[in-house]
């Protein structure tokens, strides 16, 4: 077996009372813990919490985003845990959204690509130890040196959906980071890296055989997340375009229940895992035969204890 990772903290559990399920993760055949940072726990910390717990895990955040740390101290965060995980840490960086960084955090989101790409060449930089004096298109950094550069440095990951910004990180990172996909989209994705190369992808995984509830959570994250621009393009790109045209027009004109009724049940059978947990782990698998190297599994609520699920959801 390969790669099989999971996303923590889970929703619905404190992080201190992830010990338990953190230490049993290589056991039940988890390679790795992967975070998100939107309204929750930041993205290092629960990593920070792994590294002790679990010794065995790679770990990895998707993702950072660019725009929310200035450059130095998402180095700095960057290099404390990979400090406490030497070459098991993986930093997953990228745009994050407008919402989050304009409508949260108060900064401009402005020149997503070149930001991103920037604050990749100054990563590199401040990992390998050096006095870094750079004038970047988007921002400028002045005798910037890390007191502690990691050993070895952390290998880095870019977010990516699209053409443009999956050939930059096969240009200049480690490995790509993606999301919202179906199995049928991998190969399309995997096009634009070639082979050889790390492609990560967040799984939503809903293990209930309610059909109608699984469909009605999904339904409600699609309409969430579908309608930002930078997903919306993504969909567009992979053929959806027209599936999903209905939900965006009832969304521009606010009506967001109606929203979430016009996407069609084989939208959301596509982006959203559901049924036993055999079958989920199933379709997790798929992805991996179409060409992901590593699935990140999102566990979305059930009913049940999400401890549980994710025992439920270990690889065969």
């Amino acid at each position: 077996m390969g790669r099989w990772g999971i996303t923590l903290p889970l929703t619905a559990v404190p992080l201190a009372e992830h010990r338990d399920l953190v230490r049993e993760l290589p056991d039940l055949g988890y390679t790795d813990v992967w975070t998100a940072e939107t309204a929750g726990t930041d993205a290092f910390t629960p990593l920070a919490l792994a590294a002790e717990w679990a010794p065995e895990l790679r770990l990895g955040t998707a993702i950072a985003p660019v725009y929310t740390r200035g450059p130095g101290l998402l180095a700095m965060t960057a290099a404390t845990v990979a400090e406490l995980a030497p070459d098991r840490f993986v930093l997953g960086i990228g745009t994050s959204s407008p919402v989050i960084v304009r409508g949260w955090n108060a900064q401009e989101f402005t020149e997503p690509y070149a930001r991103t790409r920037d604050t990749l060449r100054f990563l590199r930089s401040a990992f390998a130890g050096q006095k870094v004096t750079e004038r970047y298109p988007t921002f400028e950094i002045s005798k910037f040196r890390l007191e502690r550069p990691p050993q070895p440095p952390p290998r880095i990951m870019l977010a990516a959906l699209r053409p443009g910004m999956l050939k930059l990180a096969r240009k200049e990172a480690d490995g790509a980071i993606t999301n919202w996909l179906a199995p049928s989209d991998v190969p399309k994705v995997r096009a634009e890296v070639g082979g050889g190369f790390e492609l990560v992808a967040r799984v939503f995984v809903c293990p209930t055989e309610d059909v109608d509830a699984a469909r009605g959570l999904g339904r409600l994250l699609i309409s969430s997340y579908l309608t930002v621009p930078v997903y919306a393009a993504f969909h567009d790109w992979l053929g959806r375009g027209e599936a999903l045209k209905p939900m965006h027009e009832a969304w521009a004109a606010g009506d967001r229940q109606r929203a979430n009724e016009v996407i069609p049940d084989e939208v959301v059978d596509a982006l959203i895992v559901h049924g036993s947990p055999r079958r989920c782990r199933e379709i997790v698998a798929q992805y991996v035969e179409s060409g992901l190297d590593t699935p990140v599994i999102s566990v979305l609520p059930t009913g049940e204890d999400p401890r549980k699920v994710v025992r439920a959801l270990a690889p065969e």
